[in-house]
């Protein structure tokens, strides 16, 4: 190749690569670094006075300038009116402190004649579509009543005082008792050997007490109750067996005891399940010869015995006297009214 050519091949590649790096390293790079120099945030000293530059951060001579200013001037003072727009003290008072108090209950006077004859929840207003406070939290109240009276047990100490002794059926716990009645109306085995052991054959009158579905009811009641009512045998000359406390007992279950001890009359004082009303109520069953196979309308029952019904003091001294009847006509229930005639 010539060797002249190749010089002038070679000079114009590198005259072109030079003119590449100049143009790579031209001024104009020199320009935006001065450029960048410049603030990108400005701030002024005053709201009317935008054009007074007063502070760069990026200048050293500065750099001892606060990084924002607050507006001074009346005009401009914009914490000031920030201030002002969001609290006026004028416009905002406190309220006195004031005692809560429930609504008064406002119900014509029909409705308060009828709420002195009966405990029902009877004009309790309502607020919107809900109850009122008061009434939901005394609804609230009472059915944590009744929820005690169902899971409670009869002390020991009242066992006691009432001098019985106490057996138990078929059932082993609450949960049982509540669904498995059956369980409730049969004796344990126990129950059957301890009741033959110790208690009277043939008496003319079986006392039996159980908690059954209200262990409230045994504690408020039973001790006036069966005071009385054996004040009141005795008075009549009825012989009374050996009474005793059956734990988780039913109704029916006096049909079993009366095939045990072979009595005339079984009186059975047994809590009843509790109400919204009231937690404590008792009843007393009374049966005529109550064995296996015994219908219900064979059955008399003194219900709602307790301080807002009928009074125990009085509730037993009438149990006697229904007794004395039954033995008279040897027959209780729709027997007896019919031979009462």
């Amino acid at each position: 190749m010539n060797e002249q050519l190749v010089s002038m091949i070679t000079q114009l590649v590198m005259e072109k690569m030079g003119n590449d790096t100049s143009v790579k390293s031209s001024p104009e790079p020199a320009v935006a670094t001065e450029e960048q120099k410049e603030t990108l945030i400005k701030f002024y000293d005053t709201a009317a006075n935008h054009a007074d530059e007063v502070a760069s951060p990026s200048t050293s001579e500065q750099s001892n300038e606060p990084l924002i200013k607050l507006y001074q001037n009346e005009s401009g003072n914009h914490e000031q009116s920030y201030y002002s727009a969001s609290y006026d003290e004028s416009s905002h008072t406190v309220a006195p402190i004031r005692a809560f108090k429930f609504e008064e209950d406002e119900v014509s006077e029909s409705v308060q004649a009828a709420k002195k004859h009966t405990p029902a929840r009877i004009g309790v207003g309502r607020a919107g579509t809900r109850p009122k406070t008061k009434t939901w939290l005394k609804f609230r109240l009472d059915h944590a009543a009744a929820v005690d009276a169902v899971y409670g047990e009869v002390t020991e100490e009242l066992l006691q005082k009432l001098d019985v002794f106490q057996v138990t059926t078929k059932v082993t716990d609450k949960e049982e008792y509540i669904t498995r009645p059956d369980l409730g109306r049969r004796l344990s085995d126990e129950a059957k050997t301890l009741i033959q052991s110790k208690c009277q054959k043939n008496p003319n009158v079986q006392i039996i007490i159980s908690n059954g579905l209200s262990a409230s009811a045994i504690e408020e009641n039973v001790q006036d109750v069966y005071l009385a009512l054996q004040q009141s045998l005795r008075n009549l000359n009825i012989e009374i067996g050996t009474t005793f406390y059956i734990d988780k007992g039913r109704v029916a279950l006096m049909d079993e005891i009366g095939e045990l001890l072979q009595a005339e009359v079984i009186v059975y004082l047994i809590g009843e399940r509790p109400g919204l009303v009231s937690a404590e109520s008792m009843s007393a069953y009374i049966c005529y010869q109550p064995r296996i196979g015994t219908v219900e309308a064979d059955r008399m029952v003194v219900s709602n015995i307790h301080k807002g019904g009928i009074p125990p003091l009085e509730a037993g001294a009438y149990l006697g006297t229904v007794v004395q009847k039954i033995l008279h006509y040897k027959a209780s229930g729709v027997g007896l009214v019919a031979k009462e005639g």
